[in-house]
């Protein structure tokens, strides 16, 4: 029986706390590289000891001669990758979200987002999605891979636009990073996200008291506020953007017809999708009171998802909270 091969005591703790259901689950992402591959031999796939917990044991065992084990060597296996960019291979890099991104940065720049090579940069345990605290949670990996021209951003929100995200991105000729949730056996149906197109935002909810814009695990969270606004009366939009850089430049007539923009993402409030949006509004002369939820500018500690969204304002009750405040302040 193969065993994990994440790299620590504490990786392989952290695997299985995640409980039965999410040890069982379908591995979506995996699948559709998988697929991808079959349709493109240039497809090749790399990870840094984090078979298991990337699920690139499915091409492992299907593509052996096209999988590329490096070792605990993030740096050097986006170098790699580069290189087989530059041979004309199409290169899947594997890691949680914080080493793929803040440990290798220089690589990424220089190896990946100057050449614009072909390169596709895939991260998970997104940023409070992990009882391992600091070290393993993905805060500014957004902020950081947005800093990168060339760099395309994207992070789905439901399987199915997981699965979409990957042959978009297999199609996409230039760097991408790719910022996944890991499988957790909990399978949200989304027929409408096999329509994902790279830069393009999808409109979940309509209102018009106001508007929340999410990406990733925020989508979810942001419909369950916005339902229970809704009892209250208060109508709002929701916003599912999966693509955080380029932004879909069709949110500025939308959000010119709101009097309150909120963004909510799993992420610091400083660089990542907050910023991305008001930039844009700000830039076009979009007038309407703005908010971020997110991570405020703080670290945080190792415990459940539920514990630290709750802790750290991530909620969909402290998403509704923020609506209702901003709603009920008088405009300047």
């Amino acid at each position: 029986m193969s065993q994990p091969d994440d790299r620590t005591s504490l990786e392989v703790l952290d695997f299985n706390a995640r409980g039965a259901s999410a040890a069982n689950a379908r591995k979506h992402y995996g699948e559709a590289l998988l697929d991808a591959a079959r349709s493109d031999d240039r497809i090749v796939c790399l990870t840094a000891d984090l078979t298991l917990s990337t699920e690139t044991d499915l091409f492992r065992n299907q593509l052996p001669e096209r999988f590329h084990q490096v070792g605990i060597a993030e740096a050097n296996m986006v170098g790699i990758a580069g290189g087989l960019a530059r041979s004309g291979e199409i290169p899947f890099v594997h890691s949680f979200c914080v080493f793929v991104t803040r440990r290798c940065y220089d690589q990424l720049a220089m190896q990946v987002a100057y050449p614009r090579a072909n390169v596709k940069i895939v991260g998970v345990i997104p940023g409070l999605t992990t009882l391992l605290g600091v070290s393993h949670q993905a805060i500014d990996d957004i902020a950081l891979m947005r800093a990168l021209p060339n760099m395309t951003v994207i992070e789905p929100s439901s399987p199915d636009q997981v699965r979409a995200a990957v042959a978009a991105i297999a199609r996409y000729d230039g760097p991408v990073y790719l910022r996944l949730k890991r499988a957790d056996g909990i399978e949200n149906t989304d027929d409408s996200a096999s329509d994902f197109t790279i830069g393009k935002m999808r409109v979940l909810r309509d209102g018009r008291q106001g508007m929340i814009v999410a990406c990733g695990m925020m989508v979810e969270i942001a419909l369950s506020a916005a339902e229970a606004l809704s009892l209250e009366g208060v109508e709002l939009t929701v916003v599912d953007m999966a693509t955080i850089k380029p932004l879909d430049p069709a949110l500025v007539d939308l959000a010119r017809q709101m009097p309150l923009v909120v963004t909510a993402e799993n992420h610091s409030i400083i660089g990542g999708l907050g910023s991305a949006v008001a930039e844009m509004l700000m830039e076009n002369d979009v007038q309407a009171k703005f908010r971020r939820v997110g991570v405020r500018d703080t670290f945080a500690e190792g415990g459940s998802t539920a514990y630290l969204f709750e802790k750290y304002g991530l909620s969909a009750e402290a998403m509704a909270a923020t609506v209702r405040e901003a709603l009920a302040k008088p405009a300047s």
